[in-house]
């Protein structure tokens, strides 16, 4: 925010440290989904079932213009995850394929990668990780004449919900099920396939790792079915996490986001609950429940900026504004 004025940003500071916000909901749709959403700029690109919609954001950033930019389709099933790399869409879709989508042009490209539903996608430095449910994590290059063709292919025992490549380019973690393997969260090296370790020890059988991400070629974040956020710094410990924080009413957590200093965000499995956590201390700091009893659902995705906070639901996607309560 260093074209906004002082006096501004410390207004909007103050709204998220207060849990004043209001609520909205951008976008809505007939049939339940599980949506995953990317922002870019001023750009928002979400799934529905087998397709990937673009929107432009209004300036007021609690809106969009109803009229999808672009849509991107490809997938006999639904598009499962995606992610943005280098002006291209990289998604994963249940009908074990990959696509590669330009954002600016039609161009697409996709290719069989997985015996079952591809669950995750992650794409760095001119290479895409893929995880599914047939327990296997796959590393290809992403060069034009290589496309499609496996460097490594890698065993996990488990379903693989979650994968992330280290920013060092040199690794990258699963998370898995964790139903015939001890641990849910292992680290692979990303050039020779092998495993390098795992994290934490005594995992109860089924607390699979939803979603994970790097903060630093060091820290990670991870979250799951065991209802914990846990701070992982491979510099002290590979066995024990430094820091955790548990879900309040022991809800399963599908998604996390951090603003890389203090901020944490976490999204449950019941009533659509966000939750906002300061990472200095142990108990939550405001909880925004996002749908009644009737219409319980999981918070599918969430992302943020620094005065929004959208999160994706089964019917609608909603928007937390923190810069006009």
């Amino acid at each position: 925010m260093s074209s906004v004025p002082v006096k501004e940003r410390v207004k909007v500071s103050q709204n998220w440290r207060l849990g004043r916000c209001r609520e909205g909901i951008l976008l809505k749709w007939r049939c339940s989904q599980m949506p995953w959403m990317q922002l870019e700029g001023n750009s928002l690109y979400i799934s529905q079932a087998d397709f990937i919609l673009a929107y432009q954001f209004r300036p007021d950033g609690a809106s969009v213009h109803r009229r999808p930019l672009a849509v991107f389709a490809g997938h006999g099933e639904d598009v499962c995850h995606f992610v943005l790399a280098n002006s291209h869409i990289i998604s994963a879709g249940g009908d074990g394929k990959i696509g590669i989508h330009q954002t600016r042009s039609t161009f697409a490209i996709k290719y069989l990668a997985h015996e079952q539903e591809v669950n995750c996608v992650d794409c760095k430095g001119g290479v895409v990780v893929s995880g599914s449910r047939d327990r296997t994590a796959k590393v290809w290059p992403w060069s034009s004449g290589r496309l499609g063709q496996c460097s490594h292919t890698i065993q996990t025992e488990d379903r693989v919900w979650s994968v992330a490549i280290s920013p060092l380019l040199s690794s990258f973690v699963t998370g898995t099920a964790c139903c015939n393997h001890f641990s849910p969260l292992r680290i692979w090296d990303l050039n020779s396939g092998q495993l390098m370790t795992h994290l934490g020890s005594d995992f109860p059988p089924g607390a699979g790792v939803l979603d994970v991400m790097y903060e630093s070629p060091s820290t990670l974040l991870s979250c799951g079915y065991d209802t914990y956020v846990r701070y992982w710094d491979l510099r002290t410990s590979v066995r024990k996490c430094v820091m955790e924080w548990e879900e309040p009413h022991d809800s399963t957590l599908y998604c996390l986001q951090t603003d890389g200093n203090h901020l944490l965000a976490t999204g449950s499995s019941y009533y659509g609950v966000v939750r906002l956590w300061d990472r200095r201390q142990r108990a939550c700091l405001h909880a925004f429940p996002l749908t009644s009893t009737p219409l319980s659902s999981p918070v599918y995705c969430l992302r943020f900026t620094t005065s929004h906070l959208y999160a994706a639901l089964s019917y609608n996607l909603h928007v937390l504004d923190f810069k006009n309560p």
